[in-house]
């Protein structure tokens, strides 16, 4: 049967199904039909519970019934959402207005309406409430006749307790004592009766039900009636009016105090979706400022201890295998093994394997202790997460947030790992560029050198006999000396690759620093010579800990490079000194200098500036950036500064060191 509203809807129009989730029998074929109707027309699928305050009153059966359709749903791609009031129909009529719902599937009720004065049925309210959407009702032959969705009306709040009769003895108590008080001072009976309509209405607002009210309400008219009417301290009024007085202040009453009743719940609800907002909140804000995916899982755990005041177990996903797992306990005899047995472990691993909740309260693995659901989306796991049930199942309220929480965890970790992945191609990248910057430097800048070693040996087999002795030493320098620079590159660069790569294995000892520099000048290129170099060290005894290759191929780099960069004939100094607890060396020269635009890129590996090389050749850029990797190894610093007027100077320092007595 099918009551369409509206018809020859626009074809443009995208489709959005709401299936509304009951405790009946019956609800889960209405689920199914609404899932095959949201895939056959292509749109969105909706599945909407609308919580009352009666909900709360419904019996185990009831529950977990309704908690299975709602899995149910949301197993067949359902969106779940819980709304919050006391009209069904109006709650549903609003959430598809907001949500440009265009097809509303619901069941058969068997409620009819008895007679012309009886409240119209669901399907009538919401035809009348929302006339331009199409509303399918799903009938079932299979259905139980005899069942009949329970509703709590007026009479199931007479439940008196204790504590409430006790609550409204003291306030009819209270007013009365007040009314006397009133009444002595001259106050008429127009002034008395108000006091006890606020009794009343504080009776319903501290007791449960409509009981206390109601009895309140008679009481206070009899009250009234026996302290404050003529004859007083009687149950007889010698003026008839008062009888009206008396069923209006009734009336009054239990009016009032109905609708003090009825706020109460209201504002139970109320609150319950201002703190589900506070949490989801709460949680989105706290998984933002998440460093790793350990905060996403911490947070998401505690988030969920506040809003079920439950235990929770947690374990991350990697592949198939789940982590060895973290409990937050929210009571101390929970902190057992009992949550990690062999069990609890199947069920988790159950619930990665096949991506659906398993544990207590599901037909799956049920003899588990908690709940089990994944933290997926889509088909990708990153976790699971179990809920101690501890004989307490989830309420509608409580899973709809549990999926929501989860939804954000998710999400979460997702964006994280975006993020990893992002930041590792972005080191790929940059890996990628460093290895095309050498490739293209080595490509090019050993080229020369190799062509001038080839063309030289070329003709030195060619023309040996035809070339005077002085040609022939020159020649040979020459090969030399590019075979040397050939060298120095790639032992830079090897060192200064294993350095980064922390493979190079390190030889410390404590050496005189005169030394190092003096075996470091007699490996200096050999246009050395066509500058002036000098050394002073102007401690004697100046000791420092250190790997004496490492340091020595530093003092070479930074004379080669002020060498390279300086005119012939242009002075070198290198100068040692102790300052405060280590071991100086400057290496100065009175070249051009280095412009300001260089200097904070003049350590970076592959950076050459636009300085040109005396013999115009061009460096890799890997001298200073090793020397710089050789400094830090040592615990020291490397830095460069100004040698006014004109120059530059190169200083590093290392801690320096004691000799040993037993050495």
């Amino acid at each position: 049967m099918c009551m369409k509203n509206i018809a020859n809807k626009g074809n443009a129009e995208t489709e959005h199904t709401l299936v509304c989730l009951s405790a009946s029998p019956t609800n889960a074929k209405i689920v199914k039909t609404a899932a095959k109707m949201a895939s056959a027309f292509g749109g969105s699928f909706t599945a909407l519970y609308v919580q009352t305050p009666d909900s709360d009153k419904m019996d185990d059966t009831s529950k977990r019934r309704l908690q299975y359709h709602i899995r149910l749903a949301e197993k067949l791609g359902a969106n779940i959402t819980t709304v919050y009031g006391e009209d069904v129909s109006f709650q549903i009529a609003e959430f598809a207005r907001i949500s440009g719902i265009t097809k509303i599937v619901i069941g058969r009720s068997n409620v009819k309406r008895r007679h012309f004065w009886s409240k119209p049925t669901l399907t009538e309210k919401l035809t009348e409430i929302v006339p331009s959407i199409d509303i399918h009702i799903i009938p079932d032959s299979t259905a139980d006749p005899k069942y009949k969705e329970k509703t709590y009306g007026f009479w199931q709040n007479f439940i008196p307790y204790p504590k409430d009769l006790l609550i409204t003895l003291l306030v009819l108590v209270l007013t009365t004592l007040l009314g006397v008080a009133l009444y002595h001072f001259g106050f008429t009976d127009s002034n008395i009766i108000p006091v006890y309509i606020l009794g009343v209405l504080l009776t319903s607002l501290f007791t449960r039900g409509y009981f206390c009210g109601i009895v309140g309400s008679l009481l206070s008219v009899m009250l009234f009636n026996f302290f404050f009417t003529e004859p007083r301290l009687t149950f007889h009024a010698y003026d008839s009016k008062y009888a009206v007085t008396f069923a209006i202040m009734l009336a009054a009453s239990i009016i009032t105090g109905t609708l003090a009743s009825k706020l109460k719940s209201h504002a139970k609800l109320s609150a319950q979706a201002a703190f589900r907002t506070k949490v989801l909140l709460d949680t989105n804000q706290l998984l933002q400022k998440a460093q790793d995916d350990d905060d996403i899982f911490h947070i998401t755990a505690t988030q969920l201890m506040k809003l079920l005041n439950r235990s929770v177990v947690i374990y991350s996903a990697s592949g198939n295998t789940l982590s060895k797992g973290a409990l937050f306990s929210i009571e101390p005899e929970d902190a057992s093994e009992d949550l990690f047995g062999a069990e609890e472990h199947k069920t988790a691993c159950w619930v990665l394997e096949n991506h659906r909740r398993a544990g207590a309260t599901t037909e799956t693995l049920n003899k588990a202790k908690c709940l089990y659901m994944a933290i997926r989306i889509n088909e990708r796991i990153y976790g699971v997460v179990g809920i101690h049930i501890n004989g307490k199942p989830l309420d509608s309220f409580e899973t709809s947030i549990l999926l929501s929480i989860l939804g954000e965890c998710a999400l979460a970790l997702d964006n994280n790992r975006n993020a990893k992945e992002k930041e590792f191609a972005a080191v790929l990248a940059k890996n990628e560029q460093l290895r095309a910057n050498l490739l293209r430097a080595i490509s090019h800048d050993l080229r020369t050198p190799l062509t001038s070693i080839s063309g030289n040996a070329s003709n030195l087999l060619s023309n040996y006999d035809k070339l005077d002795e002085e040609t022939r030493a020159q020649v040979f320098t020459d090969i030399f000396d590019d075979s040397q620079w050939l060298i120095s590159l790639v032992e830079n660069l090897l060192s200064v690759t294993r350095i980064e790569e922390g493979r190079m294995n390190f030889n410390m000892s404590v050496q005189l620093m005169d030394e190092v520099i003096d075996e470091a000048m007699k490996h200096i290129n050999r246009k050395g010579s066509e500058h002036i170099i000098c050394v002073e060290c102007k401690d004697e005894l100046l000791l420092a800990r250190m790997d004496a290759k490492l340091i020595i191929q530093v003092i070479i780099n930074l004379v080669d490079n002020a060498i390279k960069y300086t005119p012939i004939g242009s002075v070198i100094r290198i100068t040692a000194e102790n300052k405060n607890g280590f071991v100086s060396v400057s290496v100065a020269d009175n070249g051009n200098g280095i412009p300001d635009h260089m200097k904070p890129r003049v350590f970076e590996m592959f950076y050459t500036g636009d300085n040109k090389i005396a013999d115009s050749r061009r460096s890799l850029g890997l001298g200073l950036a090793l020397c710089k990797s050789i400094v830090s190894a040592h615990n020291g610093e490397i830095t460069l500064t100004d040698n006014l007027p004109h120059g530059s100077i190169f200083t590093f320092i290392i801690p320096s060191g004691e000799v040993n007595i037993n050495e």
